[in-house]
């Protein structure tokens, strides 16, 4: 999620300010490149260039170097990134430790609560009934919830669908007046998160702007429910989660805090320059269709690629998914639910990410098949830390 509460719930733009804010192991990538150096080298290689050899397959690869330097400069207490190439093979990588106070390792792909991933998830679910004809882009909220939105300079029957999806509704954030503590520990009903919004006035006039808010994905998930009749939780894990086989995401029910599956600790700091304190159980409905999903890398990277191949949405709602706006300085473009970011290696790649107290994920695919993602078990709580997350998810795509 995010624009949180002073940090709690995260989006994935924290980079543009303003508002709102592989798979070896280091022994097992000396063996197979000492196997594969074996394969190759002459009969009479000497002992020094055999030495050098070994000392090459040791050194750790772009990715891991990325990711330790996370834990080693920016303090992150584990890093954990799932990189798939062109042809299907998978890496997968871990840094630091996944217990604070034990010193565990870190579950290689273990589970991570991904935040605003969830939006992506949310958007797919919306566009499906889009191409059923049961939602339209350009309906007005009022359509499907009629009298439920309104405000100080808010009203439902001036904001479409699409503009919820795209953050141009002008949509306050409620994240920002709640808590971390209240969000941690309290059950919150979607309708509350938007009574909490609805509170404050317009941060825009519907269309005027892109500005990112939490609250767009509430009423989005209030809407599929309305329309189907059906959880979203439900719809999602019918539509999504069985359909490509993540076998490994859930949308937790309510009340539950913990997380099923192995999994690294997660640690948050509010204020920047506090103590780090264990946040891995927490009640997250207050992310809800904006930001409450548990998963792994794998799975979305599994996820993003389905997504873009064309497995989850027909064309033309894939191609209103990809059609974007500029969202902040960075080259970041936002379209419905899914973000374009460039990479250094040329041409963008396609994700979401998410921030949540305690976890922080990013990643995408690129239109040519490689897909990476990369968590970490505290939100970067400074520009470095966060370039260099962004940084490992580059190298991941571009090596």
């Amino acid at each position: 999620m995010r624009a949180q509460t002073r940090q709690g719930l995260r989006s994935s733009t924290r980079q543009q300010g303003g508002r709102r804010r592989r798979a070896v192991s280091a022994a097992a990538a000396v063996a197979i490149g000492v196997m594969t150096l074996g394969a190759l080298a002459p009969p009479a290689a000497s002992a020094s260039d055999s030495a050098a050899s070994a000392a090459a397959a040791a050194r750790p690869d772009a990715v891991q170097r990325a990711m330790n330097t996370l834990v080693r400069d920016d303090g992150m207490p584990a890093v954990l990134a799932s990189v798939q190439d062109r042809d299907g093979r998978i890496r997968t990588y871990t840094a630091g430790v996944g217990d604070l106070t034990t010193g565990s390792k870190v579950p290689r792909d273990g589970q991570v609560r991904i935040g605003s991933n969830t939006k992506a998830f949310t958007a797919v679910v919306v566009l499906q009934l889009v191409g059923e004809g049961k939602i339209g882009l350009d309906a007005t909220v009022d359509t499907y919830l009629p009298g439920l939105v309104r405000g100080k300079g808010i009203d439902g029957r001036r904001i479409t669908v699409r503009q919820l999806l795209q953050h141009t509704s002008g949509l306050p954030e409620y994240g920002i007046h709640v808590d971390d503590d209240e969000i941690r520990n309290r059950y919150f009903e979607p309708r509350e998160l938007l009574d909490i919004a609805l509170r404050y006035k317009a941060d825009a006039a519907p269309g005027a702007t892109w500005g990112y808010s939490n609250t767009n994905y509430v009423l989005a998930g209030l809407i599929v429910q309305k329309v189907t009749g059906r959880p979203l939780a439900e719809e999602m894990d019918r539509r999504i989660i069985k359909r490509i086989g993540l076998r490994h995401t859930y949308f937790p029910t309510p009340g539950e805090m913990t997380i099923r599956e192995p999994h690294p600790h997660g640690y948050h700091r509010n204020p920047a320059n506090t103590p780090l304190r264990d946040f891995t159980e927490m009640d997250p409905s207050a992310g809800w269709a904006a930001g409450q999903l548990i998963s792994t890398n794998s799975d979305l990277n599994r996820f993003f690629t389905a997504l873009l191949a064309g497995r989850l949405l027909p064309a033309a709602q894939l191609a209103e998914m990809r059609t974007t706006v500029p969202a902040g300085t960075s080259g970041l473009r936002y379209g419905l639910g899914l973000t374009s970011r460039p990479l250094s290696c040329g041409g963008v790649y396609w994700g979401h990410g998410g921030d949540i107290a305690g976890y922080e994920t990013r990643g995408g695919v690129t239109d040519d098949g490689r897909a990476a993602n990369v968590a970490v078990t505290s939100v970067p709580t400074d520009e470095a830390a966060t370039q260099h997350v962004k940084d490992a998810v580059d190298r991941a795509l571009c090596g």
